[in-house]
Parts: structure tokens; sequence; C-alpha cells
């Protein structure tokens, strides 16, 4: 039973890869053949040339700094990522322009949001939920526990959603370790000490507190299970409050501020169950929203979403922010970093009234506000107390403090914001590869010219498995080549020449591990291990190796992603890519080739030309074979021609009479060995018939 076990096993495991391979081409033709897509990967500007545009950002006749132009590049390149272009370039030219080239032939749609200004304004938080969007099964539980009872006001439902609280289960404190991110809720805005307006800086109650309910029918995880439609369908029942049909985007009462939760219409909430911050097409910011109504935006990182009152503040109303280290009450500086927030003079007055508003929120949670920056909140403080003077700072918990790093980004950003930044378009024009197919083709060669001389040293050194060699790397090419192509279509990946430089590397990476595998094989096998035995536990030590330098190959090209720029990451992008492909290809095929290879009868054999030929291995290790017999590292067409051999010396002795002395049997120098052999160790003739 063991025995069919193993016999299945390879075919079941070969089987799974070639249904792998046919869906993922199967997929490619489909969408070739019934939608817009094609069968080969699209190629970056390198390669293909693309579009090029000569920003100038002005600001109403203010300087802009370095800074603030590194900010700009940074909201640019999130933009063009997230609305799936690859392998765009953004930089600075001479420090007064913006240079952004875009590969292919980029849609006015992705023009357009480059060259958009980022707008800074500040809004109170209405609400905070987790990422996902709503989840069917725990809006019909809740109802379930309600008995069905819903409430018809609009205003009594926004209560419910204002909370101000994290659905996501946690305090804030834990959020504020992010304050990039826009999801400080336990990071708060406080005058600074010598203000006399500074009497506190406790953060608003944690979810849970009796002063605030836990808006439950917003998940923090994306819903499982359900199709798009039944969950539009869940977030219209459930924004419904009035029943009609029909979700109206008009408050039900006039709010009286702009922290008034009538501002939540049911439209609002429609929209605030519908979005999806886990998507990057939600976090690209750019776009446009009027800062007289409210706002459905994501945080940053993509971890929150917020329903946002109407606009109080803009960014013109920043007159600096700037990264420091906090004071205590007696003055002394302590080793906690914060932001600290200069108001113009119209800005500081208009800040003192909303801090006034707030304060008074404090025990239903909703004395937040959001900063807001090309419609993503990159920080949602808590206000405790009234800040006149137009100075104020954004801090952090003592137990989760903000990085001297996270405080710079943070402050970055409301410069930037700080300025009404327009982008005038001085030129746009269509530019061609630098590099073009003749360079992709003697890239190609080259990858080539590797692949032949890998298979060249295969059949020298490893001979007959030089096949699955060939095989497995036939197919890393062809998962290679597949995943590359459907990675064009769904992220809008782009091959440059630095990623083939990464697939030709992966070359060799693939070799490796064939190496490390036959290695520790045939190492089994001069130890004089049966052939199927020498698979499975040259494959158990060789396992750990491959994955041992599969996992470094992995970090590195993830760090250098992470850290590198420009065509940089493209090579670590197929570098990681195609590491991943490696472990697949030898534990779902050659493994399992070469399971089913020992088990033919070249192969099975040891025939010399096999690669596995204990002779030619050098085996010299005798195993017990039972009954008596053992066996050496001779094959057996060997053995048989030794046994020949001897019988026909041994017949022609007794034609000539017998051995010299009459003792010895013929073909023994003592007496001792038998026929055919000085020491003793070859088979008998009984023996070698039955092994046959």
């Amino acid at each position: 039973m063991a025995s069919r076990t193993r016999r299945v096993r390879p075919l079941r495991t070969l089987t799974a890869l070639l249904f792998l391979l046919v869906l993922v081409y199967g997929g490619l033709g489909a969408n070739s053949l019934w939608g817009k897509g094609a069968m080969t990967p699209g190629l970056a500007l390198d390669l293909e040339g693309g579009t090029q545009l000569i920003l100038t950002p002005s600001a109403e006749g203010a300087q802009i700094s370095d800074t603030q132009i590194k900010e700009a590049i940074r909201i640019m390149r999130q933009r063009v990522n997230a609305s799936g272009v690859s392998e765009a370039e953004i930089s600075s030219q001479g420090g007064t322009n913006i240079v952004v080239q875009l590969p292919g032939n980029p849609s006015q749609e992705t023009i357009d949001l480059v060259q958009s200004a980022a707008q800074l304004r500040f809004r109170a938080v209405l609400t905070e939920a987790g990422p996902g969007q709503i989840d069917p099964a725990a809006l019909q539980e809740q109802q379930d526990q309600s008995d069905g009872a819903t409430s018809g006001d609009q205003g009594s439902s926004g209560d419910q959603a204002s909370s101000g609280q994290d659905a996501t289960g946690g305090s804030g404190d834990e959020a504020s370790a992010a304050p990039s991110g826009g999801t400080v809720a336990g990071a708060h805005a406080r005058a600074p000490e010598d203000d006399p307006s500074a009497e506190g800086t406790d953060a608003p109650p944690a979810e849970g507190d009796e002063d605030g309910e836990q808006p439950t029918d917003t998940p923090s995880e994306q819903p499982q299970g359900y199709t798009q439609e039944e969950i539009e369908e869940a977030a219209k029942q459930a924004a419904d409050t009035d029943g009609d049909g029909t979700l109206s985007d008009t408050p039900a009462t006039d709010p009286t501020s702009p922290s008034d939760t009538a501002w939540i219409t049911e439209q609002v909430m429609y929209d605030f169950y519908l979005l999806d911050c886990t998507d990057p097409a939600n976090l690209s910011g750019g776009g446009g929203d009027d800062p007289e109504q409210p706002l459905v935006a994501c945080s940053q990182e993509g971890d929150a979403k917020y329903i946002l009152g109407p606009t109080e503040l803009e960014g013109t109303d920043v007159a600096s922010a700037n990264s420091a280290l906090a004071t205590n009450e007696q003055g002394t500086v302590t080793n906690q970093y914060v932001v600290q927030l200069n108001f113009t003079s119209a800005g500081g007055e208009k800040f003192k009234e909303v801090t006034q508003r707030l304060a008074t929120l404090v025990s239903s949670g909703q004395n937040r506000f959001a900063i807001v920056l090309d419609q993503l909140v990159i920080s949602a403080p808590s206000v405790d107390n009234v800040i006149a003077g137009g100075q104020a700072e954004i801090s952090a918990p003592p137990t989760a403090p903000f990085t001297q790093d996270q405080t710079i980004a943070l402050a970055n950003q409301l410069n930037y914001g700080s300025l009404p930044i327009t982008f005038d378009l001085r030129s746009q024009e269509e530019i061609s590869a630098t590099l073009g197919t003749e360079q992709l083709e003697r890239g190609i060669l080259a990858g080539l010219i590797g692949l032949g001389l890998v298979v060249i040293y295969s059949v020298a050194q490893y001979r007959g498995l030089a096949i699955v060699t060939l095989l497995s790397l036939v197919v890393a090419g062809a998962l290679t080549y597949g995943s590359i192509t459907a990675l064009s279509e769904l992220i809008g990946y782009r091959l440059s020449l630095a990623g083939v430089a990464g697939l030709i590397i992966a070359i060799g990476i693939t070799a490796d591990s064939f190496i490390v595998y036959f290695e520790r094989m045939r190492d089994e096998v001069r130890e004089g291990r049966r052939l199927e035995d020498a698979v499975e536990l040259g494959w158990s030590r060789a396992r750990r190796t491959i994955l041992a330098s599969d996992a470094v190959n992995l970090l590195a090209a993830v760090v250098l992603y992470t850290l590198a720029v420009g065509g940089v990451r493209g090579f670590a992008f197929t570098l990681g890519l195609t590491t991943v492909i490696d472990v697949i290809v030898v534990m779902m095929f050659t493994h399992p080739m070469v399971q089913a290879l020992v088990r033919t009868k070249f192969f099975g054999d040891g025939h010399r030309f096999s690669g596995l030929d204990p002779v030619h291995l050098g085996s010299t290790v005798p195993i017990y074979r039972g009954r008596g017999r053992v066996r050496t590292g001779e094959s057996i067409a060997e053995r048989r021609r030794a046994a020949e051999l001897a019988a026909a010396q041994a017949a022609a002795e007794r034609d000539e009479g017998g051995s010299a002395d009459g003792d010895d049997p013929p073909g023994s120098a003592d007496g001792d060995d038998p026929p055919g052999s000085a020491d003793g160790s070859a088979l008998s003739s009984t023996g070698r018939k039955g092994d046959r």
C-alpha cells in the first residue's frame, strides 16, 4: 500500500502543476479573445516609450521650497501607482519643474490626475470604521438582535454611527503609532504648555465607554462569501433609514454645525458602507471634493475610513508646521516628538472657534477633526480644550509616541498643503523608447545563451538527469512569462530592461536548486542506497537547503524593492517573482519528475548514461540484501558480465584437467574465494541468478 502511494503522488503533483499552467494561460487567452488583454506583457519606458509631461508648480507668488516639490512628487507617485500605472518615472528638473514620464499610452484621466493640485483641509470627524465594506451577515445579525427595530429618524441613525470610535476594535492608542497614516485617534491637538487655555490632554473615551456606542454595522474586515451585488443591496437597505426605497442626499434636519451628525445623509451612509479602503484604487487621492459638503474618505494607509463634516479650515490657514521635542509644564524638554502647528492670524481665529465647539463634545467622543490632504486623512487628532493664539501641537499618547520620522513626514505634508500649489503644463509630448527593441533582443539573447550553458553543463555533469533540468527550466519559463503577462493586465506591471536582467539571473537561481538536489541524491547513491531511497533521502536533505537559499533571495528582493526607486524596483520585482516560481517548480515538478524517472528501466537499473550509475559515482559500500547476500556499487550489467566470464574461465580450466594442485576449485587462487573475485566481495553465481 505504501509503495502504491509513492507511485500515485508524482502523478498528482504533476497534474496539479499542469492545471495551474492551464489556468494561467487559459485566463490570458480568454482575456485576449473576449476582452482587451494581450498575450504579451506590457513594456516600460525604456523599451516602449510613452508620454512625457513637464509641469511647473506655482503658488500665487509664494516661493515653493524643495521640500514641497518632493512632497508634490510623492503625491503624484502615489496617484499614479494607485491608478495601476507601473514603471512611471517622476522627478524634479532643476528644482523648478516636475517631469512625469508615463509608459505606453496613458489615458486622459491619468494625465489629469497627475496635473490636479492637492488640497489640504480640516474637517470634523463624524464617524470612523474599519476599512472594509459592510458585512451583510453582521448586519442581519444586528437586525435580528434588535428584533427588526430600526429608527426611521435620520438624526438618530447618525447618532449611532457618529460615536467617533474606531470600529476595528482598537482604542486609538494602537492607531496612534502611525501619524502619517491618518488614524491617530489616540493623538490629540492641544495648546502649548504656556497657553492658559491648555487644561488637559486626555484622549477621547475608548470604545465600549458609556459615553458612546460602537457602530457594529460597519465591520473592520472585507466580507467573505458575498457578491458585490449582495453587498450593495445590504448597504442600500442599511442606509435607507426611512424605508422608502430611495437614498436621499439631503439632511433630514438642518445641521447646526460641521460636527452635527445630520450631515450623514442616506447617500453618505451608502457610500460609507461601500467604500473599500483595502483597494489601492481608493488610495490614489485627487479628483477634487466639495468643501461645503460632507466627505467619505480613507486614511492614507488604508486601515480606516471616515465620514467627515464640511471643511472648516483650508491649507492656506496654516502658516507653518515643524517637528520638535515636546516640553512639559516645568518647561523641560522631553523625549516625546510632536508636530508644532502654527496658523495665520485669520486661521488662528477659525481654529479657536473649532476647538471651542469640539471641546464640548468630549463626552460624546466627537471631539476629533481630520486633516485631509488629497482627499486622504493623514491625521485625526482629538481636541480636549480651547486652543487660542494660533499655535497647537499634535502629539501621541506616551504609550505609543511618535517617532521623529513620523512627525517630520506629517509636518512636511502640512507645509505642502499650506500653499495653494497648482501645476501649469509646460509641454506634453510622446517620447520614444530610450533603449528600444534592439536592447531587449540582446537581453533575450543573453538569457538564451545562459540557458544553453546551463543545459550543456547539466548534460556533461548529470547525463540523463539533464532532461529534468531542461524540462524544469521550460516549466519555470512558462510560469514566469504567464505570471508577468497576467500581472500586466491585473496591476499594470510593465517589464523594463532591469526586469529582464532579473529574469536572466533567475536562470542561475533555478539551476542552483537542481544542482543541490541532484548532488544530495547522488551522495546517497555513493553511500550504497537503493535509487528510490536515494531520491527520497536526497530530497529531504536538499529541500531545507533550497528553501533557505530561496528565502534569502526573496528577502533581498523585498528589501531592494522597498528601498529602491525606478528601474531597480523592476529588477527586484522580477527577482522576487522568479524566486517564488523556483520553489513551485522544484516542489511540484522537479522532485516528482525524478520520482517517476527512477521507476523506469533506464534510470532504475543505473544505466551508465543515466547520471545515477553507482560505479560511475564511485559507490563501493556493500549493502545487505537479505539471506546472506550483499551488493556492491557494481551495476547489474557488470555483475552479469563478471558471472559469464567466471563461468567461461571455469569451463576452460575443467577442459584442461582441473587446477594445478587438485585442491582448489577452478578460478580460485587459494581455494577460499569464489570464481571471479580476488577478495570474496562478489556474488556467487546463484546469487547473481537470483538477482536476474
